[in-house]
């Protein structure tokens, strides 16, 4: 059985068929997923989703962004629905400099007001970086007692072995699936089983392949194939330690 550690199931494009996609999880081999949020809108929906299925837990952050529309008003609120039961984690947070859609001084601020946050109600943190490696890991590194993971993550082995050296979790999407995926594929090759995390980011990055179609969790059994291989273990031992590790990163029991 799988644990897809991030997804988006309160997007748009599940809005058809989210209770058929859902409820088809426990056949395809997914036994727990984590819905990260992504704005206060996508939080509360996030948090909808998971009262209403056992197997759903959910994060509460504002995604870069999305920064430049919070408020105080959001960060009280954020942090009344980061008390509920199946709150797990704050996220998706962090920069994103490829894009730029809030200011970058605004994305610092959020951020670090976020990862405040998290400190606050002791709960792990899901980092997005984008073009910003060295900002990022800047502020991560002035919260020494947090716990986080790089949710798709695509950097060196440089830079994932400073991550790691912080205690922290690092997780592949379905990009390690694609031709030109040589950088994550070395970083699982070098990193401890015990650290790495897969994910789909549905209902984005459709490994090989399903590639350019919409993805859902099901799909994991292919990016847990192609980080068995890069570790030289089988898709089953790869999918029981992931398994174990989201768990014991999320305070799942």
């Amino acid at each position: 059985m799988y644990f897809d550690t991030h997804a988006h199931y309160d997007d748009e494009r599940f809005d058809p068929d989210r209770e058929e996609v859902l409820s088809s999880m426990k056949e395809g081999g997914v036994s727990l997923i984590v819905n990260a949020g992504s704005s206060m809108a996508s939080t509360r929906k996030a948090r909808d989703i998971a009262e209403k299925y056992p197997f759903v837990y959910f994060s509460a952050g504002v995604h870069p962004h999305d920064s430049k529309e919070m408020t105080e008003a959001s960060f009280t609120e954020l942090e009344e629905i980061s008390r509920h039961p199946k709150c797990v984690a704050i996220g998706e947070i962090g920069l994103d400099y490829h894009y730029d859609l809030s200011p970058r001084d605004v994305q610092i601020l959020r951020f670090r007001q976020q990862m405040e946050l998290a400190e606050r109600v002791n709960l792990p943190v899901i980092i997005h970086e984008r073009e910003a490696c060295a900002p990022v890991l800047e502020i991560v590194k002035s919260f020494p007692g947090l716990l986080g993971v790089y949710h798709c993550f695509s950097g060196s082995w440089e830079t994932a072995r400073e991550i790691l050296d912080m205690g922290w979790y690092l997780s592949f999407t379905g990009v390690i699936t694609f031709k030109n995926a040589r950088r994550p594929l070395e970083v699982i090759e070098k990193m401890p089983l015990d650290r790495i995390m897969i994910e789909t980011d549905s209902p984005y990055l459709a490994p090989e392949p399903v590639r350019g179609r919409r993805n859902d969790s099901k799909n994991l059994v292919h990016i847990c194939r192609r980080a068995a291989e890069a570790k030289g273990i089988t898709p089953e031992k790869m999918a029981e330690i992931t398994m174990e590790n989201g768990k014991r990163f999320f305070g799942i029991q």
